[in-house]
This record gives structure tokens, sequence and C-alpha cells, in this order.
């Protein structure tokens, strides 16, 4: 078999039927939601709470805690996205595509600063030998938590940070060895690009019109 077959497989090979099954399901409602987010569909959140969950299910057995976290904090912000994008007045939705104003530039740096503590405590708490990849995690952690705020309140700069996360972690991944974690997302930074592009039309065309 080609080594580039062996890389996505090998990891897999001993991982029992169940686990793949459910890292399968992950794979596509993970890849669901963030198409169902380009298009600013509220679907975005229903399908990526079930891909959230059960990755943290995943990670938990794997004894994976920072990205475990990781996915409970995404399943907790996908509850609170799916209340706020779903508010309306007069018909029109209340929660409208937009840019950061200072303040929530301010309490995304704050977000982003008290991630990265909050996940290097984990590691210290339970004694986790700590390398350049879980200093790496530390980063792109906040950065995903960052990113997860500014898309519940549809903040144009959500794109932006996942973007910058996802190229991150795409190497990360593979260097670890978890190729179909790290095709997952490769695909998860075309469809940010992708997705930056459709919000900022959308958000031309409401100032236009305003």
């Amino acid at each position: 078999m080609s080594p580039i077959f062996d890389f996505f497989l090998d990891p897999y090979r001993d991982r029992p039927a169940a686990l793949i099954a459910l890292e399968a399901i992950a794979f596509v409602f993970g890849i669901a939601s963030v198409v169902y987010a380009k298009r600013e569909h509220i679907w975005v959140y229903p399908t990526g709470l079930i891909a959230t969950v059960i990755t943290m299910y995943i990670f938990l057995r794997d004894e994976l805690l920072g990205d475990m976290m990781l996915n409970l904090y995404y399943s907790l912000m996908s509850i609170y996205g799916w209340w706020n994008w779903s508010r309306r007045r007069e018909g029109a939705p209340v929660v409208r595509v937009s840019r950061t104003n200072r303040r929530e530039k301010g309490i995304g740096v704050l977000l982003f600063l008290l991630t990265v503590a909050v996940t290097y405590g984990v590691y210290r708490a339970f004694g986790t030998q700590t390398d350049w990849t879980n200093y790496t995690d530390m980063v792109t952690s906040g950065i995903f938590f960052t990113a997860m705020w500014y898309m519940a309140t549809k903040k144009i700069e959500n794109w932006t940070l996942w973007i910058l996360a996802d190229v991150i972690t795409v190497p990360l991944y593979a260097y670890r060895g978890w190729g179909m974690l790290s095709l997952q997302y490769l695909i998860f930074t075309i469809l940010a690009i992708q997705g930056y592009f459709a919000w900022k039309k959308l958000l031309n065309n409401s100032l236009q019109t305003s």
C-alpha cells in the first residue's frame, strides 16, 4: 500500500470499529456545520453540536484533555449561538453579520489569553509533559475559543481566526499522525476562506442598503 494510504490508515488499524464509526460521523457533521456557517444558516449549530459532542467523547476516551475541553466549549457555545442566531424581532433576525468594535476586540484578546492560561493549567494539573506541540495546542485553543464566540455573535472576524488556527492545526495533526483529522482541518481551511468572502459580501450588501 502507498505511503499516503498508510499515513491515513495506520492510526486506525487497532482502533475499535465503534470509535472509527463515531469519528466518521463527527467528520461529516463537522464539515456540514462549516458549510452551513458559510451560508449563515442556523443549521450550523445542530450539526456542529453533534460533531463536538462525539469528538468530546472520543478525546475523553483517548485522554486528550485539552482537546476534550475545547470541544466541551464548542458544545456550550453552539447552544448559545443557536439561541442567539434564532432571536427575531418583527420577523427579522436580531443578530446580523457585522465587524467587531474596539470593545469586542478587547474581549477577544482577553478570551484568548484566558483560554491559553486555563489550557496550560490543565496540562500542569494532570502532570502532562509539555513540548512544542502542547504549547501550539494552547495557542490554537485560544484562537478557536475566540473564533467560536465571534461566530456566535456573527462577527466576520471569526473567519479570519478560523483560517489562522486551521492552517496551524493541519500540519500539527499530520505531525502527530492523525491523518484524517489533518485532512478535515484542511477542508475546514478551504471552507473558512469561502465563508469569509461569503460573509464579506453579506456585510457589504447590508451596508449598501442601510
